[in-house]
């Protein structure tokens, strides 16, 4: 299903949705839509409505400040693009460079994509002592960042520009 980012009345982001609430949100004039996928679109009886890749609320809504994005392995794996830190291939699992049995954290920078294979020969040990090199170095990245991450790398690029690079 795809993701539909949701921006503030403000521009700013807020969260990701599914296709069918960002539609919903739409009908009912509490959102409109800042870019759609080109040359897709929605058709009922009456009505007809492109395929929302971005939507904007029309009316501001109060946000808590939030500092950091909330850890989730969905959220690892999203971030490092499904690709493992150690070889660069798919990455379906999620690999604490530090392991848990020596105190390592479930966190933003304990954490990275790795293949399965990478994952069961680096078990429980640290990189240096399973003679295994990080290819990219885990990082935190900021809530809007999160945000924009889960729409993929390929969505990323077709954001327009004042969207696709985080402030």
């Amino acid at each position: 299903m795809r993701e539909t980012l949701v921006l503030n009345a403000s521009f700013e982001p807020l969260a990701t949705v599914s296709l069918r609430r960002a539609v919903v949100l739409v009908m009912q004039d509490k959102a409109v839509v800042e870019q759609a996928h080109p040359g897709l679109r929605i058709r009922a009886s009456a009505v007809e409505v492109p395929v929302p890749r971005v939507i904007r609320l029309s009316r501001y809504v109060r946000v808590p400040f939030r500092r950091q994005a909330p850890w989730t392995r969905r959220g690892v794996l999203v971030r490092d693009r499904h690709r493992c830190a150690y070889c660069g291939r798919r990455a379906t699992t999620v690999d604490h460079v530090m392991p848990r049995s020596r105190g390592g954290a479930d966190s933003w920078l304990n954490t990275v994509a790795a293949c399965a294979e990478d994952n069961h020969r680096k078990a429980d040990r640290t990189p240096e002592q399973a003679g295994m090199r990080l290819l990219t170095r885990p990082f935190e990245p900021t809530p809007s960042e999160s945000l924009l991450f889960t729409l993929g790398a390929d969505s990323r690029a077709a954001l327009p520009s004042w969207l696709a690079e985080p402030a």
